[in-house]
């Protein structure tokens, strides 16, 4: 019974099958805005695959734009309902958020309505809370469901899962969109499937997955929550973590410079990254479905590399150092994606990308052993709204200059994204110098 309860407080199916769905449905949705221009310009007797590339752009500058606005509204309302021991509301209104949306999409490609339908669909999404909200309540489950030594591998299985999801959802959605058709209408079986993926969600979160008791939280060898009573010496080792140095209430100075140098990487990974579907798409690459859901995947695999380079290096390094490595294995990717041309440098500019999912879980990790469980929801929430209101930005402006370089120089969007992130080594950094005893503890 009680091994029962503990497989009862797992997210990661719910991770895993959301990132699936969410995996077909980026597949579908580009594709679809693809085919909706494609057959504008042909009516217009136009063949310009510059003209394609910017309303394609243009899509998803409002789309974006609506999806990270919107959650503005609710997250904050959200993630206070779930630290008052409400923890699943912030999982799974969200989650309800993303079965009704991306059910529009479904309805587009089968009835052919306009492609600006998913404006209202991102705005739908965005209200119930959208990725803001949801993965903050993700990050504080996994925070309360985990002791403090154990936090950062917690967190960073929790990413790992994300991203092999990502990796068997993108892998198999290529071939799924061009291979599997139950109808005229490419996409509708993949949209299917994705659907289906967010209701199996839904029912787990709501039915499955229960959160353990604070007082009788534990871990077993593989990281999991165990429900079993504390013994004598978890009580004593209790006793000694609250004398660790890692203040609950830590310097605000320290607390803004992780939140800066989260914000900076994240502008510069979402930069890079908001305008790599249409470079893949666009000359010299001209990548088909099945390339794409290849090059998706090839993304995903930083997941699997990061989590490894976590539960290896975290024994002889500290989180900091574990950060800016992260930080450089990403700007140096970058800088390679900028000059590609081929489809194997391409893959090449991923594989030295395998670090670059390190920096934003562990600086979570960091935030979260230094506060108390009943604000986790708050601070990962705050956390949140910043990434997703600076990614807002940052997609509407790389998505400008995409467009302005585009007969010059394509990989311009690539060199801004890696001088943003030399720029995120500079408050982690600082904090690692002037709040040294804050950085002391290594990963468990």
């Amino acid at each position: 019974m009680a091994q029962l309860r503990t497989w009862r407080t797992w997210i990661e199916p719910v991770v895993a099958a959301a990132q699936v769905a969410s995996s077909f449905y980026d597949t579908a949705l580009l594709f679809a805005v693809k085919n909706y221009y494609n057959h504008s310009i042909a009516s217009l007797n136009a063949s310009d695959s510059d003209m394609l590339q910017k309303s394609i752009s243009n899509f998803y500058i409002i789309h974006n734009l609506i999806l990270g606005l919107a959650p503005l509204l609710s997250a904050y309302i959200l993630a206070k309902i779930g630290d008052r021991q409400r923890r699943k509301v912030t999982i799974c209104v969200p989650l309800f958020g993303y079965l009704v949306s991306r059910s529009l999409l479904l309805l587009v490609i089968l009835l052919d309505w306009p492609i600006e339908v998913m404006f209202g669909s991102a705005a739908l999404n965005g209200l119930t809370g959208w990725f803001t909200t949801y993965w903050a309540g993700v990050m504080a489950w996994a925070s309360e469901s985990s002791s403090e030594q154990k936090r950062s591998l917690k967190l960073i299985v929790i990413e790992l899962v994300y991203g092999i999801a990502g990796f068997i959802g993108s892998l198999s959605s290529g071939h799924i969109f061009v291979s599997l058709k139950i109808t005229n209408h490419q996409g509708t079986t993949l949209m299917i499937c994705s659907l289906s993926f967010y209701v199996f969600c839904l029912l787990y979160s709501i039915f499955v997955l229960k959160l353990p008791h604070p007082e009788n939280v534990g871990l077993d060898n593989h990281g999991h929550v165990s429900s079993a009573e504390p013994t004598e010496s978890s009580k004593l080792l209790g006793e000694k973590d609250k004398e660790s140095p890692l203040s609950p209430t830590p310097p605000r100075g320290f607390i803004a410079l992780l939140f800066a140098s989260a914000i900076l990487y994240n502008v510069a990974v979402d930069g890079g990254i908001d305008v790599l579907s249409f470079f893949l798409l666009n000359k010299p690459l001209n990548f088909n479905p099945e390339y794409i859901g290849y090059a998706n995947a090839a993304g995903y695999m930083i997941f699997v590399t990061s989590f490894l380079a976590v539960f290896i290096l975290s024994r002889w390094f500290k989180d900091v150092t574990l950060i800016l490595l992260g930080i450089v294995s990403f700007t140096v990717g970058i800088f390679i994606m900028a000059s590609v041309r081929w489809t194997v440098l391409f893959f090449i500019a991923r594989a030295v990308m395998m670090f670059a999912l390190i920096p934003l879980p562990t600086i979570r990790s960091v935030l979260s052993k230094h506060t108390q469980g009943s604000s986790y929801g708050k601070l990962f929430a705050v956390l949140q709204l910043s990434l997703a209101i600076s990614a807002v930005l940052t997609s509407v402006i790389f998505n400008k200059i995409y467009q302005v370089t585009l007969d010059t120089f394509k990989g311009t969007c690539f060199i801004i994204s890696g001088i943003i992130a030399i720029f995120s080594l500079i408050p982690i950094s600082v904090s690692s110098y002037k709040y040294p005893a804050l950085q002391t503890i290594r990963r468990g």
